[in-house]
């Protein structure tokens, strides 16, 4: 029921924007792009506002189609994707100002600021619940779309390497394959290929590596002195975080990445492996996301929040 009203807002609409989060990943950018796609098969003209992304998305064709600043209008409708709270909106002004929101999201966090919310955080990826949304309108999939949706899938399962994949997701890659997408190439392009500039922050972040715990917490960070020594851009410090994880014996990886728009902010990400609920954590400096993976920005002084957090994962950790 809801699948069908969420497409019958989308009918009576004139003006569209589609939004998500800042610092877009793969999930952020897949979720948008396919929507855009299937809004513009339905006779619509969106605008695809996303101010940032990551280089290693450029061979999305898809993206030249997307622009950084709204129009100066008031929206019908906002389709936000990919997003657990309105605050994190880029062009949040546009947003609130907007006759409707539509929330489609799978964080176990989501406030559920929509005027209709479609959100599932039992599934792995935003693009998989698109998917299901997709096939219950009987669009018509393409390449474009399918890989748009794979690019969010791949991304969001770390390679399809995090908890909560099951067979109904390796059913819906398997149907999305079916319009002859080199699943190798996608991979290697936003997970595997990497810049030199990420390369010398993933030497910088692992040399800096601090445990804690029993050797059950790691803790590493970035500055921005450290992103413009080695000439880093958008997107070069994602997978930094999963560096700390993959040592045996840690349960919670936490990353801090000084934030290139203002010197006292930091961004934060959180990963666990079996049993740490690093959403709950998240919650506590206003963040959030999923239970394994979970992430806020905070402006913080860099030791007091570093202490906090290693205070809070301590709390959490099994003896």
């Amino acid at each position: 029921m809801k699948y069908k009203k969420i497409l019958s807002e989308i009918k009576k609409a004139t003006n569209i924007m589609i939004v998500t989060h800042e610092s877009p990943d793969g999930d952020a950018i897949g979720s948008s792009l396919s929507m855009y796609l299937v809004l513009k098969q339905m006779g619509k003209n969106p605008d695809l506002v996303i101010k940032e992304y990551s280089q290693c998305f450029n061979f999305l064709p898809s993206l030249s189609y997307s622009i950084t600043i709204p129009r100066n209008i008031d929206y019908d409708l906002v389709i936000s994707l990919d997003c657990a709270k309105i605050s994190r909106l880029n062009e949040i002004e546009y947003v609130e100002k907007a006759k409707k929101i539509i929330n489609i999201d799978h964080h176990i966090s989501n406030e559920l600021y929509g005027n209709y919310n479609l959100v599932n955080g039992e599934i792995p990826a935003c693009c998989q619940l698109l998917f299901n949304l997709f096939r219950d309108w009987k669009i018509k999939m393409n390449k474009e779309i399918a890989t748009s949706l794979l690019v969010g899938i791949i991304t969001d399962t770390n390679g399809l390497r995090t908890s909560g994949i099951n067979k109904d997701l390796f059913l819906d890659i398997y149907k999305l394959l079916d319009f002859d997408i080199d699943l190798s190439d996608l991979y290697n392009r936003v997970l595997t290929t990497i810049t030199k500039a990420k390369f010398e922050l993933y030497k910088i972040a692992s040399n800096r590596l601090e445990f804690f715990c029993k050797n059950k917490i790691a803790f590493t960070y970035i500055t921005e002195k450290d992103k413009q020594e080695v000439g880093a851009k958008i997107g070069d410090h994602e997978g930094i975080v999963d560096i700390g994880r993959a040592i045996e014996g840690v349960e919670v990886s936490i990353f801090l990445q000084e934030y290139h728009e203002n010197k006292n902010t930091f961004k934060v990400s959180l990963r666990s492996n079996s049993y740490v609920n690093v959403s709950e954590i998240g919650g506590l400096f206003d963040g959030g996301g999923h239970f394994f993976a979970s992430g806020f920005t905070s402006d913080l002084p860099f030791n007091e929040l570093k202490n906090k957090l290693v205070d809070e994962v301590s709390k959490r950790i099994e003896s």
